[in-house]
């Protein structure tokens, strides 16, 4: 079986580029490559199905755990498991590999369950944010509602609204709702694919030339790690790099007063000990949602986020 390993897991279908960005990471801290391995064999529908697919089991000689890939014929000592880049409709499938590896004691910061989960459904982020305080604007919960009901939330939330669906990522089917013909565009999307979805009021985040902005705060071990500003010229796009918005790094200390903080706040709020977190100064300083695995596709991001992301598993405690 051979020496312990770092792994790096993620979901090997995804092209968003992160496992890349870790894999150099970790071979800047350590002077060689992680191990890679696709997160999907360990996923309750994972390729081969429950029965064929990954298992985890301790390791004998108290090193962490082993990780087999029956049909690959893997069998891998992991002292510390990087588990990252996995889409959010599928992170639920990873709960029981996340409990076997708290349970053997192995270095992660991937390993705590309702985190992922609640941050994943937006639903059960902005109920984390109201029990613990973090500003957020004004969102509604639907699933499958009527027209009538879709349009009394909207008008009750001022008629200027986003629509986003509870699971989702890079701001896919996300919608600048400002009109009743632009709702029901919004429900139909969302009625097609069987999603419940959220209605939240505008924060009116208008750059004084009216584009749209918003900051990205990266949060490790309960502090702020590092801070983006992203710029959307088109106002009714969500500001997001996959939907045509610019990232520009920050310095921590120009970001507006409390933001860094709040950031903090709603990455405790949701329990994960790593996040990026959307929000903005506009309306009193708002969060819009956690993110569990953020793209490393920003400038600087490798070297402000990933380096010290990967250095935290090499020096965490085991368990």
């Amino acid at each position: 079986m051979g020496r312990s390993e770092l792994v790096l897991m993620t979901d090997h279908g995804s092209t968003e580029g992160s496992r890349e960005a870790l894999a150099t990471a970790a071979h800047r801290l350590t002077g060689r490559a992680p191990v890679l391995l696709d997160a999907r064999h360990f996923m309750s529908g994972g390729p081969h199905g429950p029965a064929g697919g990954g298992r985890v089991r301790g390791n004998g000689g108290g090193d962490g755990v082993v990780l087999e890939v029956p049909a690959e014929g893997l069998a891998l000592a992991a002292r510390a498991v990087i588990l990252y880049e996995i889409p959010p409709h599928r992170r639920l499938e990873l709960a029981d590999l996340q409990r076997a590896l708290r349970e053997h004691g192995v270095r992660s910061l991937g390993t705590a369950v309702g985190g992922w989960r609640a941050a994943s459904d937006k639903r059960l982020a902005v109920e984390c944010f109201a029990r613990a305080g973090v500003r957020q604007m004004p969102t509604v919960t639907l699933s499958r509602p009527t027209a009538a009901e879709a349009a009394e939330v909207f008008d009750r939330l001022g008629g200027d609204v986003w629509a986003r669906p509870a699971v989702g990522m890079s701001g896919q089917d996300v919608f600048h709702v400002t009109t009743r013909a632009q709702l029901a565009e919004a429900a139909e999307c969302y009625a097609r694919a069987g999603a419940d979805w959220l209605l939240a009021q505008d924060a009116r985040n208008f750059t004084a030339d009216g584009r749209r902005h918003q900051y990205r705060v990266t949060v490790l071990g309960g502090r702020a790690l590092r801070a983006v500003e992203h710029v959307q010229d088109d106002p009714d796009e969500p500001c997001n790099l996959a939907r045509g918005a610019v990232s520009t790094p920050l310095p921590l200390a120009e970001l507006p007063a409390g933001l860094a903080e709040l950031a903090e706040a709603a990455t405790g709020a949701v329990g994960l000990p790593f996040a990026a977190v959307d929000l903005a100064a506009e309306s009193g300083g708002v969060v819009f949602e956690v993110n569990v695995h953020p793209a490393y596709g920003s400038p600087g991001a490798l070297e402000a986020v990933a380096v010290p992301y990967v250095a935290a598993h090499l020096e965490a405690p085991a368990g």
